[in-house]
């Protein structure tokens, strides 16, 4: 996608206090990449290069991907694969697919081999820890498949271990609400593409002026096709943090576009920062203080 169409990059930063959360991660800092869409058509080469050096220049303890790397074929996945093989971070990168990773029978199968064969360890209903034993990072299968079912996997987790959910499509928070969910990242949306200036993503208010517009002009007007309705159910979420019950979402604009291109919604990389909460950590060190003067207490006995 030309240049004048996406924009440039930003880069969003985003601080999450979880409680609980083991001294060790406080200001681990993960990156968040989406909806690449690469298919020659939707995301420069340009613009790829300049994330993943971004990326790589923050230098994060993690990296993730929320899915929709290619569009509808899963061919290009293997020359996205060399590229991302260059992702650097302490713990690794890992990455979860969307709707359109998981378009055909073998789109799913062939992208999870192009990706575990340069190191991108894909989670589809499955939970890793490459930060520590401490923090659990759950990955979903996309919440439009078959297999989206949180239940199992949500249920091998204790109440009290902090984790971080990585699902494609933020419609998912409703379902995951019953769980507890420190942060959620997702993508899917693209922000919404087209944002006006104290209105908002464009398709959180177009339903009202939709209705003006007849059914034959719908298709050729932008976002008003039935499919592009119908992309969320929970518009109010294109983009950025928000609470959903007492679980946090973010969600990340990408870089791939779609015609006619973005407005005031340039694609994203995010940097996402762990705290413990400061009581927490005041406590530890009023521990260690302790600990510390015992300790010499019984070094003078």
């Amino acid at each position: 996608m030309h240049r004048l169409l996406t924009g440039s990059l930003s880069v969003e930063a985003l601080a999450i206090e979880i409680n609980g959360l083991d001294r060790s991660f406080h200001g681990c800092q993960i990156t968040q990449l989406s909806d690449l869409h690469f298919d020659g058509l939707r995301l420069s080469d340009e613009l790829l290069s300049e994330a993943i050096a971004l990326s790589n220049r923050l230098n994060p303890d993690l990296v993730v991907l929320t899915g929709d790397l290619v569009t509808d074929d899963p061919a290009p996945i293997h020359e996205l694969a060399h590229r991302l093989k260059h992702l650097q971070s302490r713990a690794g990168t890992f990455a979860v697919l969307g709707n359109h990773d998981n378009c055909t029978l073998t789109a799913r199968t062939e992208i999870t081999k192009a990706l575990t064969a340069v190191g991108v360890q894909v989670l589809w209903n499955q939970i890793a820890y490459p930060l520590g034993e401490g923090l659990a990072l759950v990955g979903l299968a996309d919440f439009w498949s078959r297999e989206f079912d949180p239940a199992p996997v949500m249920n091998q987790l204790e109440e009290a271990t902090p984790r971080v959910v990585l699902s494609h499509n933020p419609d998912s928070a409703v379902k995951l609400m019953p769980w507890r969910i420190d942060l959620q990242l997702s993508g899917h949306t693209h922000g919404g593409q087209i944002v006006l200036p104290g209105l908002g993503p464009f398709p959180t208010w177009y339903q009202s002026v939709r209705r003006w517009v007849p059914r034959s002009v719908r298709p050729w007007v932008p976002y008003m096709r039935e499919d592009c309705y119908k992309v969320v159910q929970h518009w109010e979420w294109a983009q950025g943090l928000h609470r959903v019950g007492e679980n946090y979402l973010y969600v990340n604009r990408g870089l791939g576009t779609y015609f006619p291109g973005r407005l005031f919604c340039p694609p994203e990389l995010t940097v996402i920062t762990l705290n413990a909460p400061e009581r927490e950590l005041q406590m530890h060190a009023e521990e260690d203080l302790v600990a510390v003067s015992e300790k010499q207490l019984a070094i003078s006995d």
